[in-house]
């Protein structure tokens, strides 16, 4: 097959493909959708529903088994594509570009529980461009001696980048571990630094 034979074929698979996700939609048949984009963080998974963003993922984490996760916990609807995501892609763009601080578009947290749920929900509060230790978010969230289940819950944020796990660092200074990997991290703390 040629190449431009192959080129017209992918383009009328995407459009077979966007028909399909509209009519999902139009029909309340479409629970998740999601999307993988290119950052400088690497390939990023981006997983919605109707009440917001279930879901972001680095590539390190596996996209096919987030994706299957997300299927078993939320819904087996899932497709990619839509323009559900377009507000979250949007900002994203806006962060790595350095002109968004904080993310305004809704989260669902249904896929964080008990504490975890109540750390990430913090971590907006430690401001762009500022680091606090485990141990502070550990007392912001009433807890002081729960140290190590903050970075745990950290570890298992459903939705890195939007709620800012990549702010908490260890009480030494170091950067600490991160599901994106620490370099994904110290790329994170880097652009802060340069653009808050």
């Amino acid at each position: 097959m040629a190449e431009d034979e192959r080129d017209e074929d992918g383009r009328e698979l995407a459009a077979l493909h966007g028909r399909l996700v509209e009519r999902a939609a139009a029909r309340g048949l479409l629970d998740v959708t999601y999307r993988v984009v290119d950052s400088p963080v690497g390939a990023l998974l981006v997983v919605g529903g109707e009440r917001g963003v279930l879901r972001v993922a680095f590539e390190v984490q596996d996209h096919e088994a987030v994706l299957g996760d997300v299927a078993r916990r939320v819904s087996p609807r899932v497709l990619e594509g839509g323009a559900r995501l377009d507000p979250v892609l949007r900002e994203l763009d806006e962060y790595f570009a350095g002109t968004r601080h904080r993310f305004d578009v809704p989260v669902d947290l249904r896929l964080a529980t008990g504490f975890r749920r109540d750390v990430v929900a913090a971590l907006p509060d430690v401001p762009y461009g500022r680091t606090a230790t485990y141990a502070q978010v550990a007392a912001a969230t009433g807890r002081p001696r729960a140290v190590r289940a903050v970075g745990t819950a950290c570890a298992r944020n459903p939705v890195p980048l939007l709620l800012p796990c990549h702010r908490v660092v260890r009480s030494d200074g170091t950067t600490g571990q991160y599901a994106g990997g620490t370099s994904a991290k110290r790329v994170l703390l880097d652009l802060e630094a340069q653009r808050g």
